[in-house]
């Protein structure tokens, strides 16, 4: 359970590289907040235990349901990960203000459940430009989709800058209309009926997937549920939405939905789902806790 608890927290480790010790002694706000966090990776990375603590707080705060709470306890669980020779592999890094939100595929992630896993994670940082809070939910890589694409390819740069804000708004319009159900007519609306690219292993691409996936989680009495949106962040034409739900027979999920818009229209998903778990909790923050 401890090698569990540490799912997601390393996000992009496998792959961020650390500063010297001359960089390290000079203003954290000199750099952006992208750099924080890959110096600060880069170091769980290498076990650097002194670098962690020069980018992060002592009272760092964690939201993964298994991980304990503040910076020395987590250090304290590094060697875990080591033993098992379990890293994880950045896809995506975003910025939205003092938030940092990453797509990750780990390796030799026996440890949390399988050989490979797909987590997203956020993570904040504070005025002093220190990591200070920390999110994630994963699930298990599939390696066959119904649509054939994998659950982490496609694009991964940064376009529309001017048009963040409008992208967040489409996102919260389609989690509310569609996914909490107030008007799912208006689907086409919001996703587009021409290129629409579908990483959820289980539908296919395309409206007609997402279609053809509700009549039949419909036919198992068996379809998800969003209640509420945790969190909106947002680059461009990237845009991830944290919600709570309820799916397999009423049980809390976190949903987290990452869509690229193209032309006022979301083209591609891909997400994690993951069940709150109420049983082994390192700590009481939740997992919505803080947004």
């Amino acid at each position: 359970m401890a090698v569990l608890a540490l799912s997601g927290i390393l996000a992009s480790c496998g792959t961020a590289q650390t500063n010297s010790t001359s960089e390290l002694n000079s203003n954290n706000n000199k750099m952006n907040n992208k750099e924080i966090v890959g110096t600060f990776l880069g170091a769980v990375a290498k076990q650097d235990a002194e670098t962690m603590r020069k980018f992060a707080n002592a009272d760092y705060i964690q939201h993964n349901p298994f991980v304990p709470t503040g910076l020395e306890p987590f250090i304290g669980l590094l060697p875990v990960l080591k033993e098992h020779g379990t890293y994880a592999e950045n896809v995506r890094m975003f910025q939205d203000g003092d938030y940092v939100f990453m797509h990750n595929i780990w390796k030799n992630a026996k440890p949390f459940g399988a050989d490979e896993m797909v987590a997203f994670d956020i993570i904040r940082i504070d005025e002093n430009g220190k990591v200070a809070e920390h999110w994630d939910a994963m699930t298990v890589l599939v390696k066959e989709t119904a649509s054939g694409r994998t659950q982490t390819d496609g694009p991964t740069t940064v376009e529309d800058l001017d048009k963040t804000e409008e992208n967040k708004a489409l996102a919260v319009s389609l989690v509310e209309d569609v996914l909490m159900g107030k008007n799912p007519g208006k689907i086409g609306d919001y996703i587009s009926s021409e290129e629409y690219h579908q990483h959820n292993p289980q539908i296919k691409d395309g409206l007609t997937g997402i279609v053809e996936a509700v009549e039949y989680l419909t036919s198992q009495n068996n379809m998800f549920k969003y209640t509420k949106i945790h969190k909106v962040l947002g680059e461009g034409n990237f845009v991830l939405t944290v919600s709570e739900g309820e799916w397999n027979g009423g049980k809390k999920h976190a949903f987290y939905d990452l869509f690229r818009m193209k032309n006022g229209k979301i083209v591609e998903h891909w997400d994690v789902i993951q069940e709150v778990p109420t049983d082994g909790l390192a700590n009481d923050n939740g997992m919505f806790g803080g947004f």
